[in-house]
């Protein structure tokens, strides 16, 4: 066993293997892997094998194509057969609801390059005749789904790994990890200590324990996990060709062929937590006790929807533990607070997902960054919030509703609320309707007085279209307030923070007292983050940006982080604060601020701290709505008390507080772009229009200059545009492909109903030749393609009079 390598992968389940192989794909030969008993053991050995591309995420979806693809590469260079059956899968549709779901589906496929496509139901009944159509309103059929073997596709990953150079210890558990001055770590197994520049922990059911060796509680959870495979079935040996791998939404249940038999498993609502407590040392290759009264009303669906089923007998059960996060997606990438130890686990679909997690670990890890934005797979994306109770209650939901439609407007209750700002009371006073971001409550639109503040889900317009709307009109025609609890915010101060500062940014650092707004972009030059920058003295500044990628942002800060000179402080729960936004806001705020807020003493993009009311604040003259507005920051408890005062001073300038909904109607009549929808490190600062906040000119060697001079010299092929779209009784949410003349030329990133100005809107992204105001385009919304035309100026307030005014 070596005793020095660049890489230890730790755990000899599918994704660990991928890992591996992925590592030596892209050059690296000093890596390992250690496996605690053999390799497939846990939770691979037992899978069902199921293969699919379809995903919420765009970019899972890529990945999980990549993955089905990479079989045969790898069969071909080890060996090994993957027992790779590709008889297409089919999703059902039984109800007008999944039917949009799949509509909303297939159209995300068109700019993916997936194949998905309906069928009707005779071709139902050809691609899998088992099926009852009668209930039936529509199928997806995607040609590439299927099943692989798990022990052939884990043992193909290890050979093809090996033949590369890499090695397998198995018998070799992990019983400590110590992380090393230089950066790296310890690893202590009964056979000896290796010394591993990196760490992966790819550990599967035990990654909350090897976690738990480097400090680190990581948000999973075990569920058990049933199907069966049947006996022969007359009507299965007769079948001319393999049946398609099935999905029935309604009846929670997945289905394919099992040689003469079928493979039938659910998710079902009773479900059960297994070792909730942590995994037992000693378990490996084996099962637990089947429990079929525990889906036997899936079962029952599952009879009528298969009917050769009824009188079929049960060959085997198979009732094993997976492993699953709070959103059942996998955890992947940096551990934050950890140097060069990365989480590859969580993944509960490795058969679907497994090539492309060992993909983008080993890019993190041999190239300083994936190869596209994985954030729905970070592990940043949970911060301290995620408690256990937190972790089993989401885990639960999310088991149960692994085939339920989430709806683009729908915020699922389980383990809310975890924190609430301290105005929560009074905005749920006021009607508010409230979601959460990185477990934070936080008020999506108000409800008028006497209706219930609840809202439909839906992909079509809900009930909260006219409350929106109302709210948008109060702020364009007043003075609206929004609570900003939900904003990132970090403090950095110290002789050596502006230094710093440079060489984190791609702008120019604000003068003392203002503001600027800067892309961070990574060394290929890609957009790792999009802050306002505020400078309040010499050595003191203020960083705002987005509240869902806080720890992903803290994780950057912290890598670059010098020694000493600079000290960096996470403020976001310890500064409040609200948006006052509309032509009335300067009035409302003169009212209760000594400092002169005239335009000319109070230009756009200046801060200052001033007393507010009762409160020492921090003003900042700039707005996200596109309107004339301030941003008012003040100690957490100050927050409640402020509020209040900005409601009673407004009350005779209709002062009205407003959610994130309007907010987002009104940044888009602006064409404003927003973090994680439409910048995103799929991006360049030139694709996402964010070119013209990145200066190269001044004397600092920022993070992707280098990137960015290479960029400037080859246009982009893609660019961030608005489109306004004649839209029917639904809008864009994101993903909708954008079709010209008959063939897709774009994809749509985020959007929606812009209510003052009237119209539909959707960001995409479009090849910068077809941006001419004579262009045709087509947005295909729920199966409909809506015409669009390109808006080559913002539909409100172009020449941003009233924001800079």
């Amino acid at each position: 066993m070596k005793s020095h390598v660049r890489v230890a992968v730790i755990g000899g389940g599918v994704v660990g293997c991928s890992v591996l192989y992925h590592l030596t794909r892209l050059g690296w030969r000093d890596v390992v892997l250690l496996e605690r008993t053999e390799l497939t053991a846990g939770s691979t050995w037992h899978a069902a094998g199921g293969m699919h591309t379809l995903n919420s995420d765009a970019n899972i979806s890529k990945l999980q194509g990549y993955t089905i693809d990479l079989y045969r590469e790898i069969e071909e260079v080890s060996g090994q057969s993957c027992g790779l059956h590709q008889p297409g899968g089919l999703y059902l549709a039984a109800t007008p609801e999944r039917l949009d779901f799949l509509k909303a589906e297939r159209a995300k496929a068109r700019y993916l390059g997936l194949e998905l496509e309906f069928i009707d139901l005779a071709d139902i009944h050809r691609v899998n005749p088992l099926i009852n159509t009668a209930s039936l309103t529509g199928a997806l059929f995607d040609p590439n789904d299927g099943h692989v073997d798990p022990n052939g596709v884990t043992q193909a990953y290890a050979k093809a790994a090996r033949m590369a150079g890499a090695e397998v210890y198995r018998q070799t558990p992990v019983t400590g990890l110590s992380p090393t001055p230089d950066g790296g770590w310890e690893v202590v197994t009964p056979r000896g200590t290796i010394r591993a520049e990196v760490v992966v922990n790819a550990a599967g059911l035990w990654a909350r324990e090897v976690g738990g060796l480097a400090g680190v509680d990581l948000p999973l959870l075990p569920m058990e996990h049933q199907y069966l495979v049947t006996d022969d079935i007359a009507e299965v040996a007769a079948l001319e060709r393999e049946a398609a791998h099935t999905i029935d939404f309604e009846g929670e249940s997945y289905l394919r062929q099992e040689g003469r038999g079928i493979l039938i498993g659910t998710y079902e609502q009773g479900c059960r937590a297994w070792s909730a407590d942590g995994t037992p040392a000693d378990f490996g290759h084996e099962l637990l006790e089947s429990d079929l009264d525990r889906i036997a009303d899936n079962l029952a669906v599952a009879y009528d929807r298969y009917p050769c089923l009824v009188e079929a007998g049960i060959k085997r059960v198979i009732n094993g533990p997976m492993v699953f996060a709070p959103d059942g997606n996998p955890l992947i990438g940096p551990t934050p607070g950890l140097r060069n130890f990365f989480q590859a686990c969580g993944v509960m679909a490795g058969f679907s997902q497994g090539g492309g997690v060992g993909l983008s670990v080993a890019e993190w890890i041999v190239e300083g960054e994936p190869g596209m934005d994985v954030f729905a797979m970070d592990v940043s994306r949970f911060g301290d919030y995620a408690t256990r109770g937190y972790v089993n209650d989401k885990v639960y939901e999310n088991y149960r509703r692994r085939f339920t439609i989430t709806f683009p407007n729908e915020e699922l209750p389980a383990g809310r609320p975890v924190e609430t700002s301290p105005a929560h009371d009074r905005l749920a006073a006021h009607g508010a309707v409230f979601g959460a971001a990185f477990g934070l409550e936080h008020a999506l639109w108000f409800a008028p007085d006497g209706a219930e503040a609840t809202e439909t889900p839906t992909f079509r317009r809900s009930n909260a279209f006219d409350p929106v709307a109302a709210e948008c009109h109060a702020v364009r025609d007043g003075v609206g307030v929004l609570e900003l609890c939900n904003y990132a915010k970090y403090e950095v101060t110290g002789p050596g923070a502006a230094a710093w500062l440079d060489r984190l940014l791609a702008n120019r650092l604000p003068a003392d007292g203002r503001l600027s707004l800067s892309p961070m972009l990574s060394p290929k030059g890609r957009l790792l983050g999009d802050f306002t920058v505020a400078r309040l003295g010499p050595e003191r500044f203020f960083i705002f940006g987005s509240g869902i990628a806080e720890a992903f942002h803290l994780r950057w800060f912290a890598r670059h982080l010098p020694d000493r000179g600079v000290e960096l402080r996470g403020v976001t729960r310890s500064l409040g604060g609200f948006a006052v936004a509309g032509p009335a806001s300067r009035d409302l705020l003169a009212r209760l601020c000594d400092t002169d807020l005239s335009p000319a003493a109070f230009k756009f993009f200046r801060i200052t701290e001033t007393d507010v009311g009762p409160a020492n604040a921090i003003v900042a003259r700039v707005s996200y709505t596109g309107d004339l507005g301030y941003e008012v920051y003040v100690p957490a408890e100050r927050h409640a008390a402020l509020y209040d005062t900005l409601m009673e001073a407004g009350a005779d300038l209709g002062a009205r507080p407003f959610g994130g909904r309007a907010l987002n109607a009104l940044r888009l009549e602006k064409g404003f772009g927003s973090w994680m929808r439409d910048f995103t490190p799929d991006y360049t600062a030139f694709e996402a229009g964010l070119d013209r906040f990145v200066d190269t000119d001044r004397n600092a060697d920022f993070i992707g200059r280098a990137a960015v001079m290479e960029q400037r010299a080859a246009p982009p092929k893609r660019r961030l545009a608005t489109l306004v779209v004649d839209a029917d009784d639904a809008d864009v949410h994101g993903d909708e492909p954008v079709f010209h003349d008959g063939a897709v030329v774009g994809f749509v990133t985020s959007g929606g109903y812009a209510h003052y100005v009237g119209e539909s809107v959707a960001l995409a992204y479009l090849p910068p030749a077809l941006l001419d105001a004579g262009t045709a385009f087509e947005v295909e919304i729920l199966g409909d393609r809506r015409p669009a035309r390109y808006a080559a100026e913002p539909l409100f307030d172009p020449d941003a009079k009233r924001m800079r005014g």
